[in-house]
């Protein structure tokens, strides 16, 4: 009896088996774009999700100043950069991510343009006139030579600073500019610890550092601009969406697009500007996260998103488990051990991230990992680094092995030629 039910299973096994190959065989181009869509709706939806909880959250910091309403609006602000940061492998090969991502994610920020800074940070640059600007101190500022009025902090007013004088560092929006609001400079170095604003600094009874109620209006205004500015890209990949009717017209060029997000991400943009050249610099002001002590999460969601791009797998912050159609279904079909080799190429990265990670939590901070004579935690970014690099090789081979041409990748001075990082 018990030969026959193990029998009867692996026949169950064998069949289920053999019905998802031929399923996988069957798998269609076009779907695996619809799913790819239905994958970046979600994910945004997320992040506007995420986003809006860190808005209660802010307007309770800025309504009641206290210790616990300043670390409950870190607390969602992390919580907002996981579902984002799964994004960021749809730039690269989609015109409608790269021309608004700035307004939400532009890094490094040049923070003297928003508000007070400390007297290390200098009082000016040679290449941003708005270094110290101090937009919350000051109701006028000049631009290019012109007088803006910058009396009432306002949604507009900021749109209207963000990247002032075409300086990619003046980062007056986003993720990043509310970062610094809530956290402050980490004046740290390579030594541990994080920004360390305090809730006084939005106090209208004990303020700290002048202009709290400033500063409150320029938080809840730069909050209420991230949440329009994701709205607006939930709509662009919603099922009547742009993006979305794009990506999906497109057949063989749509492929191209994921697997270009996927390897630009994964070579240039991670490997290379966000990691390389920090470690070849051991500088922590080219940490990504660099207020909150935050990077170690934002590279491990970006490793998570790259894999999802190739799997078709998303976890929803409700718990909720998507698959569908994936570039994992067409390769297989096509070539099982290039299938095989992807995954497993993923999966090293994602292990690395993941000890890196686990060594941000119990032992030293990312910009702490990348400082000079730290061996072992150069060591660890390095591994990271070499896993994404590693896989950008079968992302190369998989473009090939689906007959899609040419795709261009992202490439990064830090890694193609890194004399040219210190000169």
């Amino acid at each position: 009896m018990i030969r026959k039910i193990a029998f009867g299973a692996a026949v169950a096994l064998l069949a289920a088996s053999t019905t998802l190959t031929a399923a996988r065989a069957d798998t269609k181009p076009a779907a695996v774009l619809k799913h790819y869509s239905e994958l970046a709706h979600a994910k945004f939806e997320d992040s506007l999700i995420s986003a809006q909880s860190l808005e209660k959250a802010i307007d309770g910091l800025i309504a009641n100043p206290s210790e616990e309403t300043l670390k409950a609006a870190k607390a969602a602000w992390i919580a907002a950069r996981v579902p984002y940061q799964q994004t960021e492998v749809y730039r690269f090969g989609n015109s409608a991510v790269d021309d608004w991502e700035g307004k939400v994610n532009a890094w490094p920020l040049d923070e003297g343009l928003i508000d007070y800074v400390d007297p290390s940070y200098g009082t000016e640059s040679d290449e941003n006139a708005l270094y110290t600007a101090n937009i919350i101190a000051n109701p006028k500022i000049k631009v290019n030579g012109k007088t803006l009025d910058t009396t009432k902090i306002t949604t507009k007013t900021l749109r209207s600073l963000h990247e002032a004088g075409e300086i990619e560092a003046n980062v007056a929006t986003g993720y990043h500019a509310i970062e610094f609001l809530l956290w402050g400079q980490d004046t740290n170095g390579t030594g541990p610890g994080a920004g360390t604003r305090p809730y006084t600094d939005y106090s209208k009874t004990e303020c700290t550092n002048g202009n709290c109620d400033r500063r409150a209006a320029y938080l809840k205004a730069a909050t209420a601009l991230l949440v329009a500015d994701l709205k607006d890209m939930v709509v662009a990949w919603g099922p009547k969406g742009k993006a979305a009717r794009t990506v999906e017209a497109n057949g063989k060029k749509g492929l191209s697009a994921i697997l270009t997000g996927m390897g630009s991400l994964s070579y240039g943009e991670l490997a290379g500007e966000r990691m390389k050249l920090g470690l070849l610099l051991h500088d922590p002001e080219e940490e990504h996260d660099c207020f909150s002590d935050n990077t170690y999460a934002s590279h491990l969601n970006d490793a998570i998103g790259i894999k999802s791009a190739y799997t078709g797998e998303y976890t929803r912050i409700d718990g909720t488990k998507m698959t569908g159609a994936s570039l994992s279904d067409l390769v297989l079909a096509k070539d099982k051990a290039l299938d095989n080799e992807m995954k497993g190429k993923l999966d090293a990265t994602l292990a690395a991230m993941n000890a890196m990670a686990d060594r941000a939590q119990k032992v030293e901070a990312y910009d702490q990992m990348i400082g000079e004579n730290n061996a072992d935690g150069n060591a660890v970014v390095q591994k990271a680094i070499d896993g994404l690099i590693d896989q950008t090789k079968t992302i190369e081979r998989v473009v090939a092995s689906l007959d899609l041409g040419k795709v261009e990748l992202e490439g990064s001075d830090s890694l193609d030629n890194p004399d040219a990082v210190f000169q």
